[in-house]
């Protein structure tokens, strides 16, 4: 139950964050917390492709996390030609 409320926690942070850099209006709290978790696992792979042996700590884990939702967010930018997800 943890880990559930935990990825939702960082996929909240993280995606609020990843469409403020990438767009600086920001996607919306939903679309934000979507982003932020599956961003949070495509970040999680990235980093352990390149060797990282998984998080260290609350920023580590929320700065993987948020590289993961701006990949995650400029990818749908680059398939489907919007700025945003809505």
């Amino acid at each position: 139950m943890f880990h559930i409320l935990g990825w939702m926690f960082f996929g909240l942070i993280a995606g609020f964050i990843a469409s403020k850099i990438v767009d600086a209006h920001g996607q919306g709290c939903i679309i934000n917390v979507v982003l932020g978790i599956v961003g949070a696992v495509v970040g999680g792979a990235i980093f352990r492709f390149l060797g990282d042996q998984g998080p260290y700590g609350f920023f580590w884990s929320l700065f993987v996390s948020v590289i993961g939702a701006i990949v995650v967010l400029l990818v749908w930018r680059a398939i489907t030609g919007k700025h945003t997800l809505r």
